[in-house]
């Protein structure tokens, strides 16, 4: 199975790197994809270049086997739709190859207002993840696709290419991008947050108005 986790990582903490984690093992496939888009469709300007992200999302997955950054998203021009990149790796993964995508119920309570939102299962499983505060319409079509194509066991994504939904509660850290950026930019260490290569990065190079140096 071929397993992916997008977002804009900005930047990467250590609540997507432990979840990424948690559903490697909880799928027992290795390893996850982190796919950091280039310019998200949904929010505004990222606080870090493209690239500058990327190389913090691969100081933070060096060394574990578990996890791998993968930049397509990176290197196509214009907004990052998901339906663009499953199809691409649909046409790399042939139809017959299980293709899983992870998002939280916070981005997933939005998913009727994704382009070609109504596609993706036909290219995909995807995998929900519970997060705290963020709760789904009981009424919106969301929750009625989640209903419709739900499975309990993880093993079912392995049986089939695509077109399942499993719910999962995983223990999840609390950890803000936004906080952490307004951590920074207030003068304060994000330390313990982030991974210390993330962070001396993020130092070396000035971003979010980086802390000064004491402040390590």
């Amino acid at each position: 199975m071929h397993v992916i986790y997008g977002g804009t990582f900005d930047p990467i903490h250590h609540g997507h790197l432990r979840l990424a984690l948690e559903i490697s093992d909880r799928l027992e496939v290795a390893p996850i994809n982190l796919v950091p888009c280039h310019i998200p469709p949904h929010r505004g300007d990222t606080g870090a270049s493209a690239e500058q992200r990327l190389r913090l999302l691969e100081l933070a997955v060096a060394g574990e086997p578990q996890l791998r950054v993968d930049d397509r998203e990176l290197k196509r021009a214009g907004a990052s739709y998901t339906a663009d990149t499953l199809r691409q790796l649909r046409g790399e993964l042939g139809s017959g190859h299980p293709l899983t995508m992870v998002v939280g119920t916070d981005s997933f309570a939005s998913f009727d207002r994704w382009r070609e939102w109504q596609s993706i299962p036909e290219l995909a499983h995807i995998i929900v993840v519970r997060r705290p505060g963020a709760e789904l319409d009981p009424d919106g079509p969301p929750a009625a696709m989640l209903a419709q194509r739900r499975v309990s066991d993880p093993r079912a994504l392995h049986g089939q290419p695509c077109g399942l939904m499993l719910d999962l509660q995983l223990p999840l850290l609390e950890i803000s991008a936004t906080g952490i950026r307004e951590r920074i930019e207030a003068g304060r260490s994000p330390r313990y947050l982030v991974p210390d290569s993330v962070w001396q990065e993020i130092r070396r190079q000035g971003l979010y108005r980086a802390c000064p140096e004491g402040n390590f």
